[in-house]
C-alpha cells in the first residue's frame, strides 16, 4: 500500500507547530501576502523562517500558498516577495495562477510547485500541461470522482494530492463570485466573506427584499450549503491508486481543530498502510473523533460521483463536540503543574482530556485551578489567560486540553 504525505494547514506559528507535532508529514501556510486566506494569521517572512527550521528539524516539510488569482498590480511586487521564500529555502510553493507559475520559475527557480485546486484541474490533459509548465505536484478539483482521480494518476506522470477533509466551497473548487458580489470582499484574492455558509431560503435572512437566483444547468446545480467533505472511509482506495498526498483544509480553524485531524488522519494512513483489514470499530472510532471537532455534517463529495448528501438544508446539530480549552505551554517539573493558555471558559468538574501529540488522550479530574500568581480560580475565564493545572504526569508543550462533549 503507498503511504501518501499527510499535508495539514497551519494558519499561524502555533498550528504549523501543533500539525507537525500531532502527525503532518507537511504543512502549506500564507504569508502576509498574496494568499487565499487574508483573515487567517498567516506568518511573516521572520516566521515562516522560524517555522522552516522547526519543520526540518523532525524532518518534515513546509509549502507556501501564493494561490490568488493575480491582477496586474499584484505582479509589482510579486517578484521580490518570490526572491525571498526562495531565499528562505521553503520546501514548495502552491499556486493557482499559470502566470505567477511563470514568475516563480523565474524568480524562485529550483522551489517545486504545487498547482492549487483553484485551478479546477479536472482532466489529464490539463493536469499535463502544468507538468509541462514545470509544476511537481497538482491539487485535484474536489469535483471529480475516484475513477477520474485514478485515470489522471494512471496517464500523467507528475504526483497527484487529493483535498479528503474540510470544508467544500459552493462554486468550481473555490472560484466564487458570490462574496465580491454580495460584500465586495473577493475570494479569488483571498478576502472570502463565505456567504455560502449564510442560511437561505429564497431570501438571505440579513438582506430582506434582495433576491438572488439558484442556478441549475445540465452539468448540476450551483447551491449553497454544503457539507464538510470526509474521505477518511475512502483511504485504502485513494492509496491503493498511488496518490501521492492526503490534503486537509482549514486554515481559519483552531489549534484542536489542527491536532485532532492530523491525529486521526496520520493514525488512518499508518494502519492503511501496514493492514488490508477493514475494521469498523476503529472507523467510528475515527469518525467521533473527526465529528467532534466538525462545524456540519459529513459529506463524501463527488468521490462516488453526485451525492444525495452534499448539502446541509436541515442545519442538523452534530452531537458530542469538543470545546477548545486551550494548549499547552509547559511543565513545572518542581510543583508538578502544567501551564495552560486559556482559549476558552473552563474550570473544576468540567469533563476535560488532555490530547497528546503522541497521539494518547489523558482524561484530566480537575480539583484545583490556579493562576500565574498562584490564586486558586473557580474558572479560567479570561482570553488567553495562564493558568496552572495540578497534574501527576508531565504534559507536553502544544498538548491541547479539551472538553470532552456528550454524546
Amino acid at each position: 500500500m503507498h503511504k501518501p504525505e499527510l499535508v495539514l494547514p497551519a494558519g499561524d506559528l502555533e498550528k504549523l507547530k501543533t500539525a507537525l507535532l500531532f502527525g503532518a508529514d507537511a504543512v502549506y501556510i500564507g504569508g502576509k501576502e498574496f494568499s487565499l486566506r487574508a483573515f487567517a494569521g498567516n506568518l511573516a517572512l521572520s516566521e515562516i523562517s522560524s517555522g522552516l527550521d522547526y519543520a526540518h528539524e523532525r524532518g518534515k516539510k513546509v509549502y507556501v500558498t501564493v494561490n490568488i488569482l493575480a491582477h496586474n498590480r499584484d505582479l509589482v511586487n510579486m517578484p521580490a516577495y518570490l526572491e525571498q521564500l526562495h531565499h528562505l529555502g521553503i520546501d514548495g510553493l502552491i499556486i493557482a495562477d499559470p502566470g505567477v507559475i511563470r514568475l516563480a520559475n523565474t524568480y524562485a527557480p529550483g522551489i517545486p510547485i504545487t498547482v492549487s485546486t483553484q485551478a479546477n484541474i479536472s482532466n489529464y490533459e490539463s493536469a499535463a500541461l502544468y507538468r509541462d509548465l514545470g509544476a511537481k505536484r497538482i491539487v485535484l478539483a474536489r469535483e471529480l470522482t475516484l475513477d477520474e482521480i485514478i485515470d489522471i494518476k494512471n496517464r500523467v506522470d507528475v504526483e497527484v494530492e487529493v483535498f479528503i477533509h474540510g470544508a467544500m466551497c459552493v462554486s468550481y473548487s473555490g472560484r466564487c463570485l458570490l462574496s465580491h458580489y454580495m460584500t465586495g470582499r473577493s475570494a479569488n484574492l483571498g478576502a472570502c466573506a463565505h456567504p455560502c455558509r449564510y442560511r437561505y431560503h429564497l431570501v438571505e435572512e440579513k438582506r430582506p427584499g434582495q433576491y438572488y437566483p439558484l442556478e441549475e444547468d445540465e452539468r448540476g446545480s450551483y447551491i449553497f450549503n454544503s457539507r464538510d467533505l470526509c474521505l477518511l472511509e475512502y483511504l485504502p482506495r485513494l492509496m491503493e491508486a498511488g496518490i501521492d498526498a492526503f490534503k486537509i483544509e482549514g486554515r481559519m480553524k483552531s489549534p484542536l481543530y489542527v491536532a485532532s485531524l492530523a491525529r486521526v488522519y496520520k493514525q488512518a494512513i499508518d494502519y492503511y498502510t501496514n493492514s488490508t483489514y477493514y475494521d469498523e470499530r476503529k472507523i467510528q472510532s475515527w469518525l467521533d473523533e473527526l465529528l467532534a471537532v466538525a462545524a456540519r455534517p459529513f459529506t463524501s463529495g463527488f468521490i462516488e460521483g453526485e451525492s444525495p448528501l452534499i448539502q446541509d438544508i436541515e442545519k442538523q446539530e452534530i452531537l458530542g463536540r469538543s470545546d477548545f480549552c486551550g494548549v499547552v505551554k509547559g511543565y513545572h517539573i518542581d510543583n508538578g503543574m502544567v501551564e495552560v493558555e486559556q482559549r476558552a471558559n473552563f474550570g473544576p468538574g468540567d469533563p476535560l482530556q488532555f490530547m497528546l501529540p503522541d497521539g494518547n488522550i489523558i482524561d484530566v479530574e480537575l480539583a484545583e485551578l490556579f493562576d500565574q500568581e498562584g490564586v486558586s480560580l473557580d474558572r479560567a475565564r479570561h482570553p488567553r489567560q495562564r493558568v496552572f493545572i495540578p497534574c501527576g504526569k508531565s504534559i507536553p508543550e502544544y498538548s491541547i486540553l479539551r472538553r470532552a462533549g456528550a454524546i
